[in-house]
């Protein structure tokens, strides 16, 4: 069986996994920015001062800071690079 979802790539619990919840909770985050997106701006080159909660932001072409090398993304609020 698969770690993810084949769609949206949400995680799956697995059997005997310890800390069920972040799983869980990294799934429902996923869900929550994919479905019903709000984009808060398009063509967007820096990351906001203060981002909206729950809005999303379409990355520009000029992509600059934490965003540099993501042009063309779209990015949750809550966005950092990992």
């Amino acid at each position: 069986m698969a770690d993810t979802s084949a769609r949206l790539k949400l995680p799956y619990l697995q059997p005997a996994q310890a800390q069920k919840h972040v799983t869980h909770n990294e799934a429902i985050l996923l869900l929550d920015a994919l479905v019903q997106t709000g984009i808060a701006a398009f063509d967007a080159d820096t990351p906001p001062a203060s981002p909206e909660e729950g809005a999303a932001y379409d990355v520009g072409g000029s992509a600059s800071g934490a965003w540099a090398g993501h042009a063309g993304e779209v990015v949750p609020e809550n966005w950092t690079v990992g």
